[in-house]
């Protein structure tokens, strides 16, 4: 099998719009075949506080978003799948825009999605932390606690959005909403959980290698100049 590559950005903290026109840009290229990593490129990013809604939640009024926009949080509603969940600093956002025809496997988002959550199983593994998934509920558990959120969006085999883990998350952002419309259940961080701070930072790198593990593929770190470089060459922007 030839060898899958991905190139991979840290944006640190971005504005959800530009990280929804940059998401958007890479897709296009990856599809016109006008863009270097064909096999696909992932986003490492941070947001500011804001709540987005996936495509299946109309229970969210324009007097909800009003409300929710008090906090001093951001409101948006998306294209991605899942229904309500908060975002924001202290939080690893992971977009992996990927052209899923490189595994070369029957074409499934169900196995796309599972990848997705065991790469966050093995992750968990790395740091100490027995976690699980917790069906029919999406996302990745510890005991009744969501750890992390799962909302994709595939067109055309290639992925965009993807997953949201909680490292020093303030969850008190959470309790303004019922988060990803689940009653009765909480959730978690990395920080909650080990009883000591964790940062992004401190998990980029054991995510990496269970990404590249689950995956099967190489990542490759890049920076936003060379995605920018490779989408004028192919004049998406």
């Amino acid at each position: 099998m030839t060898a899958i590559n991905i190139g991979m950005v840290n944006l640190g903290r971005i504005g959800y719009h530009t990280s929804l026109q940059l998401q958007s840009k890479i897709a296009s290229s990856i599809k016109k075949k006008t863009n270097k990593w064909q096999d696909g490129i992932m986003l490492l990013l941070e947001y500011p506080p804001l709540y987005t809604v996936g495509i299946r939640d109309k229970s969210y009024t324009a007097g909800d978003e009003e409300r929710l926009r008090k906090t001093g949080a951001e409101f948006y509603r998306t294209d991605r799948g899942g229904l309500i969940t908060y975002h924001g600093p202290g939080q690893l956002v992971v977009y992996p825009i990927l052209n899923l025809k490189s595994w070369r496997k029957p074409l499934s988002i169900r196995w796309y999605i599972e990848t997705l959550e065991e790469t966050v199983i093995t992750l968990c593994q790395t740091m100490g932390v027995s976690a699980h998934r917790y069906h029919p509920y999406p996302g990745i558990w510890v005991g009744e606690s969501k750890l992390c959120a799962v909302g994709v969006h595939a067109s055309r085999h290639i992925t965009t959005h993807g997953i949201a883990i909680n490292c020093n998350t303030d969850l008190n952002w959470f309790n303004h909403i019922v988060p990803c419309g689940i009653e009765g259940k909480g959730v978690t961080s990395f920080t909650e959980l080990l009883q000591r701070e964790i940062k992004i930072q401190d998990i980029i790198l054991p995510f990496s290698h269970a990404f590249q593990t689950n995956f099967h593929c190489k990542l490759h770190n890049i920076t936003i100049s060379d995605v920018d470089d490779s989408l004028e060459q192919s004049k998406i922007i």
